[in-house]
């Protein structure tokens, strides 16, 4: 019975593997609750903050904010948000994909580029695809905390203030649904004209500003782009929890059917070794 005894270590260590997924998948799902409250929870500002930006920039042409320039620089600037940790199916995998496509594209047109890391996957991948990381921030652990965000991407935004890069890039996993992420690559400097045109009412916006237009309108902007931030990072662990826990419960599923396919060998082996006995047995007792 070595083979039987072997096949029951084979069951017991998958069991053992099963039983790992599923405290994983349970974490996950009560993670992933808070994760999407918070999410949602900051939808709301970040929409009213980008309503306001728009119609701002509208309202006092006579100043144009470095934001809304657009600089000739040949440098952009890509903003990487993953996970700090894996097993969460082919999240990061997607929208690394997506990081790839772009700087394949920019490299094309002649852009060399730089980029913020935001998590230990997207630092890794930058790193091995030779992309220079000018900042990073890692160890995010499950809330986002703004002041570990808007320090190493403040490098970014300073550096298309002094004209030095043409463009800064936002990467990160769109919540849509519990069994739904979306990769997004989208355009977060210059403050295009066509997310102005998006939401540009047939009317115009007349605003009295204290102490005075230039100075509301730097404040603003800068937390404009905090808070798109600070929700791409709040949108990625939303979605980071919901891949794990759809993974993790995957792993387990697959896990049962292991241990099934293995009881169903390791008792066709014990019948067979039990079949073999008796006709010895059966025979001995003939040739006696």
């Amino acid at each position: 019975m070595a083979a039987g005894k072997e096949i029951r270590g084979k069951i017991k260590s998958v069991e053992n593997t099963k039983k790992i997924t599923k405290a994983m998948e349970m974490v996950a799902a009560s993670k992933m609750r808070k994760a999407q409250d918070r999410m949602r929870a900051a939808r709301p500002y970040s929409e009213k903050v980008r309503n306001i930006a728009v119609h701002l920039g509208q309202a006092n042409p006579e100043y144009v904010h470095p934001f809304m320039k657009v600089n000739d620089s040949k440098t952009a600037g890509v903003i990487v948000v993953t996970t700090d940790k894996g097993l969460c199916g082919g999240m990061n995998t997607n929208v690394l994909r997506a990081v790839t496509a772009k700087l394949r594209e920019l490299q094309g047109a002649g852009v060399s580029v730089q980029a913020v890391a935001i998590g230990n996957k997207g630092l890794g991948f930058l790193n091995r695809v030779g992309a220079k990381v000018v900042s990073h921030a890692t160890g995010l652990g499950d809330t986002p905390h703004l002041e570990k965000l808007i320090g190493p991407v403040k490098v970014l935004l300073d550096a298309y203030a002094e004209g030095k890069i043409n463009a800064v890039y936002l990467s990160y996993t769109k919540f849509i649904n519990t069994m739904k992420q979306e990769s997004v690559v989208e355009q977060l400097l210059p403050l295009s004209s066509e997310k102005m045109a998006e939401q540009k009412t047939g009317h115009g916006w007349d605003y009295i500003y204290e102490p005075d237009a230039q100075t509301v309108i730097d404040e603003l902007l800068v937390r404009y782009v905090e808070s798109l931030i600070y929700q791409a990072v709040a949108e990625n662990m939303a979605s980071e929890q919901s891949a794990r826990m759809v993974a993790m419960k995957a792993a387990t599923d697959n896990a049962g059917n292991v241990i099934n396919e293995l009881k169903l060998v390791y008792n066709k082996t014990r019948q067979a070794a039990i079949t073999k006995e008796l006709s010895e047995i059966v025979a001995g007792a003939a040739a006696v």
